[in-house]
């Protein structure tokens, strides 16, 4: 496994992350297949993967239930930093932060989480979460140990990216949506830039390659078959 410094942190973190946003299911999202993510999970980190991410809403809310479970079944929360996220849009007033981080604590089944993202911030919802006074609110959190590090996941255009970077040096790390496909959207390459030279780590996800790509499969399959695609690639 390749390691990478996150950021200015004293602490390398492995160029492959294992996010659970989409683990194997029966079927509904909320019904994980769990053994075989199980197994996933464990050979990624018996291999080297040090990074698990997660979030409130995944898998229909389940997958910080399935986290924390198979993490402390199994003995790997000490091997690993561990990544979730405040989900901004459920935060009606400020109380909600503390809320939500101690739902989001019992469910994963530690004391602590090591990187906790402000969830998919545009302009708009990081201004809610500023007048709200989230990065006072996350200076006791982190004091008090439930977090380790801030950070933010991002849709939105570069403008309202920088704006975000700007507004605190509490930031130790981001996350945007980055691929080979796609390097002017959002944040794009500029914002990684932008970034990385204010010392923040940057996170990658590649939804929209996913997303491409499976478009990209459907066209092909019903040109040569005349068929919907449905689920057979």
């Amino acid at each position: 496994m390749q390691y990478r410094k996150f950021g200015q942190l004293d602490w390398s973190v492995s160029a492959l992350g294992f996010g659970c946003m989409r683990l194997p299911t029966h079927g509904a999202p909320a019904d994980i297949n769990e053994s075989e993510a199980t197994r996933m999970v464990y050979h990624a980190i018996d291999q080297g993967v040090n990074y698990i991410d997660t979030a409130y809403t995944y898998h229909g809310s389940q997958s910080e239930l399935f986290v924390g479970r198979i993490l402390k079944a199994g003995g790997y929360r000490q091997r690993v930093r561990l990544a979730t996220k405040l989900p901004c849009w459920e935060v009606k007033c400020a109380q909600d932060f503390d809320r939500l981080l101690n739902e989001q604590l019992a469910k994963l089944q530690t004391d602590h989480i090591d990187f906790y993202l402000l969830h998919a911030l545009n302009k708009g919802r990081w201004h809610e979460m500023r007048d709200l006074d989230v990065l006072e609110w996350a200076d006791k959190a982190i004091a008090s140990g439930r977090i380790g590090h801030l950070g933010f996941s991002f849709h939105d255009d570069y403008d309202a990216f920088q704006e975000i970077v700007d507004a605190t040096d509490r930031w130790a790390f981001c996350q945007i949506q980055y691929n080979y496909m796609d390097i002017e959207n959002q944040a794009g390459t500029r914002g990684l830039q932008y970034a990385a030279a204010k010392g923040l780590a940057v996170v990658i996800m590649e939804e929209e390659v996913r997303k491409l790509v499976q478009e990209y499969k459907e066209k092909i399959y019903e040109e040569m078959f005349g068929e919907e695609i449905e689920s057979k690639l």
